[in-house]
C-alpha cells in the first residue's frame, strides 16, 4: 500500500543535496569554505546539504561557481525546479488566487485519456456544480487566507466538465459514501449536486462507484488522489498537492485504486446511495428539475 505521498518528493530533494555535496567534495572544499566563497552563513550550506532548505536558482549558480562547475548550473537548476514541482503548497499555488491552479488541472485532464479518481472528502471537481464549487472554494480561500478570485476560479473548474462530453476522455471515479452526506453549502446546493451526479452517471465517459459506509475494507480510507493514464498521480492533502511520477509509487496507487474499487457499488445500487444521502440531508430529489 502507498507510503507517505511526500516520500518521492523528499527523496528527490535528498538526491539533489547529494549531488551538491559531491560537487563540493570534488572541488576539495568543506562546508565553511564553500559558504565563504558563496558569501552566506555556513548554516545555510548545512540546511541545503541536509535537504531542509531548497536552494534557489541563484544559490545553485553560486554553488557551481564556488566549485568551478559552471557547466552544471543549468542541469541542477532544472532538477531543482522539477523537485519543487513535486510538492506544491496550496498557499503558494493560490498566492494570486485559485483560477490559475484550476486552469492547470484542466490542462492535466485534457492531456489524459483516462483519469481515475478516488475522493474521500469532496465531490471531484469535474462532477461539481457551480453552487457546490463556489461554496467549497469560498471555504478554502477563507481557510488559506489567499486572494479571493472565486468567481473566476469556479468558471475555470466548471470548464473541466466539458471533457465528460468530448470524445477521447474517460473518468473512473470512486467516492466514499460519507462525501455524499457531507453538506457543502446549503441544502439546496446539495440537492443540485446530488441530482447532477445522477445525471452524469449514464454518460459513456463516466464510471462512478460509491464505497458504502459499511463496506468491509482491504484498503483504509486514503487522502484524495487522481491517476492520469496510470503514469502520473496527484495526491491532495490539507496543505499541498503532491505530484508522484516515480513508477513504483504510482504502481502502489494503481493497486490501491483497484482494491478500493472492489468494495464500491455501481449502477442502481450507487444511485440508491445517492438518493439515501439526499434523504439524510433532508433533500427531496423526486421533483428536482435536473431529473424530470
Amino acid at each position: 500500500m502507498p507510503a507517505s505521498p511526500s516520500s518521492s518528493a523528499q527523496a528527490a530533494r535528498e538526491a539533489l543535496a547529494v549531488r551538491l555535496a559531491h560537487l563540493m567534495r570534488d572541488a576539495g572544499l568543506n562546508g565553511r569554505e564553500l559558504s565563504g566563497r558563496c558569501g552566506w552563513h555556513p548554516a545555510k550550506t548545512s540546511r541545503i546539504l541536509s535537504a531542509k532548505t531548497a536552494p534557489s536558482d541563484g544559490d545553485l549558480r553560486s554553488w557551481c561557481t564556488a566549485c568551478g562547475a559552471e557547466d552544471q548550473q543549468e542541469d541542477l537548476i532544472a532538477t531543482a525546479q522539477a523537485v519543487e514541482s513535486m510538492y506544491l503548497e496550496w498557499r503558494r499555488q493560490h498566492r494570486t488566487g485559485m483560477r490559475r491552479t484550476q486552469e492547470d488541472v484542466l490542462a492535466r485532464n485534457t492531456a489524459a485519456r483516462v483519469c481515475r479518481a478516488y475522493t474521500s472528502n469532496v465531490v471531484p471537481g469535474f462532477f461539481q456544480t457551480a453552487g457546490y464549487a463556489e461554496a467549497l472554494m469560498r471555504s478554502i480561500t477563507a481557510f488559506q487566507g489567499t486572494p479571493d478570485d472565486v468567481t473566476e476560479a469556479v468558471a475555470a473548474r466548471l470548464a473541466r466538465s466539458r471533457l465528460l462530453y468530448e470524445g477521447g476522455h474517460r473518468f473512473v471515479v470512486l467516492v466514499e459514501e460519507w462525501v455524499l452526506r457531507t453538506r457543502i453549502g446549503t441544502t439546496e446546493t446539495m440537492a443540485d449536486q446530488l441530482a447532477h451526479l445522477l445525471t452524469v452517471m449514464p454518460l459513456p465517459s463516466v464510471s462512478l462507484g460509491i464505497i458504502p459506509l459499511g463496506a468491509e475494507r482491504t484498503v483504509w480510507p486514503l487522502e484524495a488522489f487522481y491517476l492520469y493514464d496510470d503514469r502520473h498521480t496527484v495526491v491532495e492533502t490539507l496543505t499541498a498537492g503532491i505530484s508522484v511520477r516515480q513508477p513504483r509509487e504510482t504502481a502502489d496507487y494503481v493497486r490501491a485504486f483497484r482494491a478500493l474499487a472492489a468494495t464500491a457499488v455501481h449502477g442502481d445500487t450507487a444511485r440508491g446511495l445517492i438518493r439515501a444521502a439526499a434523504g439524510f440531508l433532508g433533500v427531496d430529489l423526486r421533483n428536482h428539475p435536473q431529473l424530470r
